[in-house]
């Protein structure tokens, strides 16, 4: 049985437990943790305007879930690589969505000369309700995600099964769309101007290079917003326009970045991390050139996921950062103060913590990366 468990009283260094059912039982949280489903290995999650949720996993199923996750739908099925750290990955509404219903996915797939991450575009049909005359309702068709095309995909692919990023956030005025590719665990295309490998790119909407990219006229990627990056998992504007982003690094150094148009962000050149192999990395020192993280961490966190805060739940913590740890089975908050930041909390999960979301109410939603029997749990956090 699913259990809700009060977590108690704020702490910026907490420390905590977890019961046997895996849910975090640690007393010094600002939140009450609410299991509410299980998947099969989750990646992403977004919240319909009806409260509804759409939860992307990791074999290639789009499901579409209600809002106390007791009735799970599966709108799609999507062809994807799932080997290694590949996938169903991201999905996020269009921001035109209650016009067009369009629905924003990313997944990788096999193609020529290897594997990589796509960008896809499909359509969210309506339910088909019936009522009778006696108001008893049933419903005759179930939604479906249709038309899917593919937009974009990353350049070029390669060999290998990590580091395909692939998250999706859409700039503030709704025209462009920021889509992140991953270095590929090869290190040098996140410096190559003609790969989009270890970039964040601006497209439009329907998956062309934006007009106006930064880097375009210097002979880069027409579609590169900023370049120099690793494992890019999280990608988000706050409310005052500013884009954030967070990265895994190599041996130690994962980092929070504030992306600026025409950046370079240093990897593999610089990096707070090392090899793994224990050949050192230069850090970020000033004057270098690069663009240094407003946050890192060593020991590692193992990012995966992020938000900017702008509930009403939570009032304290409107507009931090909110990311969640792998490796590092957290919840972690970063201070967000106009365009500087600084660790905040860290709370420990007792599970690799995938993705983070933020609900219609302000609750802070969570899903597990998979662990202890669960597939990966589905959590609400709620203030006290």
């Amino acid at each position: 049985m699913l259990l809700s468990v009060a977590l108690l009283a704020a702490c910026n260094s907490p420390t905590g437990a977890v019961a046997q059912d895996g849910t975090p039982t640690a007393t010094a949280f600002p939140f009450k943790v609410t299991p509410v489903a299980d998947f099969d290995a989750p990646w992403a999650m977004t919240f319909l305007p009806d409260g509804s949720m759409l939860i992307t996993e990791k074999a290639g199923t789009l499901l579409l879930v209600s809002p106390d996750g007791k009735q799970k739908h599966t709108v799609a099925i999507l062809p994807v690589d799932a080997a290694g750290q590949g996938g169903l990955m991201d999905v996020v509404l269009a921001p035109d969505f209650a016009k067009s219903r369009h629905v924003y996915l990313s997944y990788s797939t096999a193609g020529e000369g290897g594997k990589g991450v796509v960008l896809a575009r499909g359509q969210l049909s309506d339910s088909d309700d019936v009522c009778s005359t006696n108001n008893v309702c049933w419903r005759e068709r179930e939604p479906e995600l249709t038309a899917v095309t593919e937009l974009f995909r990353a350049t070029p692919f390669v060999s290998g099964n990590g580091h395909y990023s692939g998250r999706i956030a859409f700039s503030p005025d709704g025209k462009y769309l920021f889509f992140t590719n991953g270095e590929r665990q090869k290190f040098d295309p996140a410096q190559d101007p003609k790969a989009t490998l270890g970039k964040v790119l601006r497209l439009t909407l329907d998956g062309r290079p934006a007009p106006g990219n930064p880097l375009a006229a210097q002979g880069f990627h027409p579609a590169v917003w900023s370049y120099g990056h690793r494992n890019l998992l999280g990608i988000a504007f706050d409310a005052k326009g500013n884009l954030w982003e967070q990265e895994m690094g190599p041996k130690g150094g994962d980092e929070a970045n504030l992306i600026l148009p025409g950046k370079n962000y240093g990897y593999p050149k610089v990096s707070n991390g090392d090899h793994y192999d224990g050949r050192d990395i230069p850090d970020h020192a000033p004057g270098d050139g690069f663009e240094a993280p407003k946050v890192w961490w060593n020991p590692v966190i193992s990012p995966g996921g992020l938000i900017v805060y702008s509930g009403a739940m939570f009032p304290q913590w409107k507009g931090d950062l909110f990311i969640g740890g792998l490796s590092s089975q957290s919840l972690v908050r970063v201070d967000v103060n106009g365009t500087n930041a600084k660790k905040g909390d860290q709370w420990p999960m007792g599970a690799r913590i995938r993705e983070v979301e933020q609900g219609p109410d302000g609750a802070i939603w969570l899903l597990e990366d998979g662990s202890d029997g669960s597939q990966g749990r589905l959590l609400k956090l709620t203030a006290n």
